[in-house]
């Protein structure tokens, strides 16, 4: 792994497969590291030709970290509830900067994207600033920004809201259980307790999960507006994957995202969360490949 200056940010990133390869930045969501994206998901695409880079974005991981107070309670939880704007110390659209300066740092002309959660957000925002940088789109378990399409579950919001009102854990074997509890909240039918586990634990190792860095960045998103409208400008070849059983991103978040892009594929999967589960990542894996080659 190694870091590139972005501006007055420090993004940390690594690379997989041929150098030579077809670039494929993977975009990772709100609160989740590098190292969220499963390793084996990583290799299937770096087996298929792809130069596979993958960054920590602002406010995680071993990225630099913004200098500014957690966002009040109140404000998390009527951004979370209510349609309105949040305020915020960035939104989706500087983190698409970042995104796109780190394609430069790279030397990197255009390459594919793949976002999850909040990742699929940037992706779609960067797609739409800097439509040249593009060959193709992968928007996973996302949405569009319209607040009535991919909200959070009524019956998921409370227990959400609770977890992140929590106050921070003291010792490593409560954070890698916090870590643990959130992602079962979240997931699908197929959750692998053993891998998340790790998951958990590798994240902390990375410098764990701060409270007030996970809530800047949910306020980034309610800060950012309905994309909607402008997700019509998108020509690039476009597939949409969305789990069925999502109730963090309700699954009308992928529906109206490939309603939104024109010839956008949506691919959906009944037993999944808001995750990446295990049994379906060579078939993600062949569908963003297939996607990657409609751009040739």
């Amino acid at each position: 792994m190694t870091s590139a200056r972005i501006g007055d940010q420090v993004v940390e990133y690594v690379i997989d497969g041929p150098d030579d390869g077809e670039p494929m930045l993977l975009i990772m969501g709100m609160g989740a590291q590098l190292v969220a994206w499963p390793q084996d998901f990583v290799q299937g695409l770096a087996d298929r030709g792809f130069r596979v880079i993958r960054y920590d974005n602002r406010d995680q991981g071993l990225s630099g970290y913004t200098d500014a107070p957690r966002p009040t309670r109140g404000a998390i939880a009527k951004g979370l509830a209510s349609r309105r704007l949040a305020t915020a110390d960035y939104t989706l659209i500087d983190l698409a900067g970042d995104a796109n300066g780190l394609l430069e740092h790279l030397g990197i002309e255009s390459a594919h994207l793949v976002g999850a959660s909040m990742g699929g957000m940037i992706a779609q925002e960067l797609t739409l600033q800097r439509p040249e940088r593009v060959r193709s789109l992968c928007s996973i378990m996302s949405n569009t920004g319209h607040r009535l399409f991919g909200r959070t579950s009524a019956r998921l919001l409370a227990p959400f809201v609770k977890l992140l009102r929590e106050p921070a854990p003291t010792t490593r074997d409560e954070a890698i259980a916090r870590g643990l509890a959130s992602f079962k909240l979240i997931a699908g039918s197929e959750f692998d307790e053993a891998e998340m586990r790790s998951l958990a634990a590798l994240h902390l190792d990375r410098g764990g999960i701060t409270t007030a860095s996970r809530d800047r960045q949910l306020n980034a998103i309610n800060a950012s507006p309905d994309r909607t409208r402008r997700l019509a400008a998108i020509t690039v070849p476009t597939l949409v994957i969305h789990g069925m059983r999502d109730r963090l991103v309700l699954p009308s978040g992928g529906v109206a995202t490939a309603r939104a892009i024109p010839g956008a594929r949506l691919l959906m999967f009944p037993e999944m969360g808001h995750d990446l589960p295990s049994n379906r990542r060579a078939e993600m894996v062949e569908a963003i490949t297939q996607n990657a080659c409609r751009s040739s």
